[in-house]
């Protein structure tokens, strides 16, 4: 560990956040890196910065404190260092764990495509992970907003986000195709235009995995109902299917005696409340025509039925399986649809990239966008807590902004820290504030009666509403 990163000397009084046998070791003191962000970064984060002192002094008395230390990404980078994301940068947020950020803009003409994604990339920050619930009194387009509570887990390294693209038109594409349309696709129906532009897509089991591995592991800790992959798999087999098929594995390989899949509950359920029903007669309640079906199909799915009942009808029959995690699956556009009509059936959300960025940002939409929104990347060992929304320039240095994605990111960090009490005094200050209806004008504009806040006075009636908490509990 380095004495100073981008020029500045890490804070005397913090000291760096252990991690063993799987934890985080957080010390009373831990020094975290923050980046201020661009545009309306500077606003959000004196604010919120407010709010995080706040919540730690009056949640443990004066025991517990952060140590701050301001790294560079983006504008103020650039500025500095002619670099959008230094290397000291990276290495400390490296070598302290645990960071914070404001919104960050994306360069324009070359470089980096996204400071976001490099970061992702570069830490191994596999993890996306965004709960979306609402808070009473937020302006919503949806009827029924109370039933949005979901954790979002999107898998962040795969996917087309790992960028393997090649342009239309040029020598490197025309390779390609040639390989593809000559080689691989040869004598086959199937031939990609040769004008096309084209891109990989790779998602593996390694990728797949250690990210259903931290839905369902959070799922179990916060007693969660289900746990729902969320795929395309009935048109990319070999990838999106493939995203769904690892899912089930890891859940049965590593928590056979905490989950149920709901393919298996249907099984179980059926011989419950028949216990004289053959494998046959059950494989025909699951599998709606099979009567119609190849006798090789039929026998796949009589064998699915056995060796499900062999397997876990001890553990899981006779109604125990009502008590386990669920875990199911559904297609990507029909979520897209149900999150909409249905949000209540749905709990935890483990997805492959791309769909969890739409479907992340098609929830916190419900709930009041994604100013209202937090958002984390996490690794082994690592995590950057970020604001979910743009820099919005022409708002900068206005004092106007809603902070309450990057303040709610902050909860998270702090709840990733073991430090729940500060966790909850921020989330509950912020609900208290809205209800109270004093906010910003983004929420103002929408609720009759409300009191129009500035981004700064904002943090104040959060923080006299944590005091306020604070002293009840004493």
């Amino acid at each position: 560990m380095k004495s100073s990163y981008n020029g500045n000397p890490i804070p005397a009084d913090g000291k760096a956040i252990g991690y063993s046998g799987g934890e985080l070791q957080a010390p009373d003191a831990p020094t975290i890196p923050f980046i201020e962000g661009d545009g309306t970064g500077r606003d959000i984060w004196k604010a919120a910065r407010r709010v995080f002192d706040a919540a730690v002094e009056h949640a443990y008395g004066g025991k517990r404190r952060v140590a701050w230390f301001e790294v560079f990404a983006g504008e103020k980078a650039f500025n500095a260092f002619k670099e959008w994301l230094p290397n000291d940068t990276v290495e400390a947020i490296r070598d302290f764990r645990v960071a914070i950020k404001g919104p960050l803009t994306t360069p324009v003409g070359g470089g980096i495509r996204s400071l976001n994604v490099a970061l992702r990339q570069i830490l191994d920050l596999y993890s996306c992970e965004r709960p979306v619930k609402y808070f009473p009194g937020v302006p919503s387009p949806v009827r029924a907003p109370e039933k949005m509570d979901v954790f979002i887990f999107r898998e962040n390294t795969e996917d087309v986000y790992i960028g393997i693209e090649w342009k239309s038109g040029t020598p490197e594409v025309k390779k390609l195709l040639e390989f593809l349309n000559n080689e691989m696709l040869k004598d086959g129906k199937k031939q990609v235009r040769w004008d096309s532009g084209v891109g990989i897509k790779p998602i593996s089991p390694t990728g797949t995995k250690r990210l259903v591995r931290r839905a369902i592991k959070y799922a179990l800790a916060h007693r969660r109902k289900s746990v729902t992959l969320v795929h395309k798999g009935n048109i990319q087999k070999f990838t999106e299917g493939a995203f769904r098929d690892w899912g089930y594995e890891l859940g049965r390989e590593e928590f056979r005696g905490q989950t149920v899949t709901e393919r298996e509950s249907w099984i179980l359920d059926n011989k419950d409340k028949n216990p004289a029903l053959t494998v046959e007669q059950n494989a025909a309640m699951i599998e709606p025509g099979l009567e119609r079906a190849t006798d090789a199909f039929k026998k796949t799915v009589y064998e699915e039925v056995k060796k499900t009942l062999d397997a876990i009808y001890a553990t899981h029959g006779k109604g125990q399986w009502k008590q386990k995690l669920m875990i199911n699956d559904r297609i990507a556009d029909s979520v897209f649809q149900q999150v909409l009509m249905r949000a209540d059936e749905y709990s935890v959300l483990a997805t492959s990239n791309l769909n969890g960025d739409y479907l992340s940002d098609a929830c916190a939409a419900q709930v009041g966008g994604l100013g209202m929104a937090p958002g984390s990347n996490i690794g082994d060992g690592y995590g950057v807590f970020e604001a979910t929304h743009g820099t919005a320039p022409k708002y900068a240095d206005k004092d106007v902004i809603n902070p309450s994605s990057v303040m709610l990111s902050g909860a998270m960090m702090f709840e990733f820290l073991g430090w729940k009490e500060a966790s909850k005094l921020i989330e509950d200050g912020i609900a208290r504030t809205i209800q109270q209806k004093r906010v910003t004008y983004d929420l103002e504009r929408l609720m009759p009666g409300a009191t129009k806040l500035g981004t700064s006075a904002f943090a104040s009636a959060i923080i006299e509403n944590m005091q306020g908490a604070a002293a009840a509990r004493r």
